[in-house]
């Protein structure tokens, strides 16, 4: 079974919502904005490399793009190693849960 941290699965999850737009910059706005908190683009890429490095994510270069002054994106995507992971992780999430819901329903 493949755990994640929490910051990981943030991570792999504003990938998946934002499908073909996930680099740098939409990840971070994405994860800002859900979190309701300001993240640096080092505190995004870090935890990012070393999710390419488990190979829970890969990353391309983008065809150079004119409003980036002819620069590159950096894209990623989950594989199917990550996908595996948010299901695991989800799986130990929801079992933990079951156990807890009193407390996280209750909205005092």
């Amino acid at each position: 079974m493949k755990l994640l941290s929490s910051l990981e699965e943030i991570l792999l999850l504003a990938i998946v919502s934002l499908g073909k737009n996930a680099y740098g910059v939409t990840i971070r706005q994405k994860v800002s904005a859900v979190t309701e908190q300001d993240w640096s683009i080092g505190a995004i890429y870090d935890p990012l490399y070393r999710l390419e490095q488990k190979g829970y994510v890969r990353s391309e270069l983008s065809d150079p793009v004119a409003e980036r002054g002819g620069r590159s994106k950096r894209l990623f995507f989950v594989t199917t190693e990550g996908e595996e992971a948010l299901r695991d992780h989800q799986k130990v999430r929801n079992e933990l849960n079951s156990g807890a819901e009193d407390i996280l329903l209750n909205e005092s």
